[in-house]
């Protein structure tokens, strides 16, 4: 049976992992993409590449080979009987002619080397550090921060954040380059000779999310110079917990203290740009405490007790 008959007729295919991975990063495609494209979890493509689920369904093995840009007989193993004669013949070779042919091989690589190498590109260096509230309140608006911690000094940056489906982007600086709010991905294009040390947005709280509920937030960096590339995660804080508390509320007792004024205040500055109501923040900290307001969305100080 040919290659195409089997998947054609088979609702379970065999995997290449070693060809899924290679043709990945051949197209600098991270992990987090492909699954993305695919609708599995990061964990399922790491397995994949790994050999740890050498079948899949061909549903599955559709959508990853058109993540990856290919046809999808470039991803499955060939069967055995659609080896070539000359195949087969190798496979029968004595470990003896192996090992002379992998040694001759190192020979060549290594005078290769020597004779024709030139410097390799620069490697592209950049990280990313997200910083998130402990809490957010349903139908609040929370900020979030992402530091550019290292940057090359020429090449452009693309900023990636995948935030939780049903919340919505109401504001960032600078303006996010393209915006999805419906599944709740944000991009942004920092070019060369741009060298701000941070990116800031306001997301605004789906007001149907049950409360004690984990919301999750991820993204990555790409960088690019002189023609190299490289896509990393963006590391720090990736998880607020949702429940009837203020964003500077940080150990959410319903009330906010001194030092969470001072940590609230360095944050307003940080997050120049965009809009978060000082005002708004120096009444709850005036009051004995505060509580939140379902209907009318948001926070409402309670007067102090005589």
């Amino acid at each position: 049976m040919n290659q195409n008959n089997f998947t054609e007729k088979s609702s379970v295919v065999c995997l290449d992992a070693a060809m899924v991975k290679r043709i990945r990063e051949r197209g600098q495609l991270t992990q987090l993409y492909v699954s993305k494209v695919v609708g599995v979890t990061t964990d399922t493509i790491s397995r994949w590449e790994n050999n740890r689920y050498p079948t899949i369904r061909r549903e599955n093995a559709l959508k990853l080979a058109e993540a990856l840009e290919v046809p999808l007989d470039d991803i499955l193993l060939k069967p055995v009987a659609e080896s070539t004669d000359a195949e087969v013949a190798v496979r029968k070779s004595s470990p003896v002619l192996w090992l002379f042919l992998a040694a001759l091989a190192l020979v060549v690589m290594w005078l290769a080397f020597s004779f024709f190498s030139v410097p390799p590109p620069p490697a592209v260096s950049v990280t990313a550090d997200r910083i998130l509230p402990n809490f957010a309140g349903p139908g609040s608006t929370v900020p979030v921060q992402v530091n550019l911690t290292h940057r090359t000094q020429s090449g452009g940056v693309i900023l990636r954040e995948y935030f939780p489906k049903g919340w919505k982007l109401v504001e960032a600086f600078p303006p996010a380059s393209s915006l999805d709010n419906v599944n709740g991905i944000a991009r942004w294009i920092i070019k060369a000779g741009d060298d701000r040390a941070r990116v800031v947005y306001l997301v605004q709280v789906d007001s149907a999310t049950k409360m004690n509920s984990e919301a999750s937030f991820q993204g990555d960096i790409i960088a690019s110079r002189e023609g190299n590339q490289s896509a990393v995660p963006i590391q720090g804080e990736s998880k607020m917990t949702v429940a009837p508390f203020h964003w500077a509320d940080s150990d959410g007792n319903g009330r906010i203290d001194d030092g969470e004024m001072l940590e609230g205040s360095f944050t307003i500055e940080d997050m120049a740009g965009v809009h978060l109501d000082w005002h708004d923040l120096e009444m709850l900290w005036d009051a004995d405490s505060y509580l939140w307001d379902a209907r009318k969305k948001q926070f409402v100080p309670q007067a102090q007790k005589p």
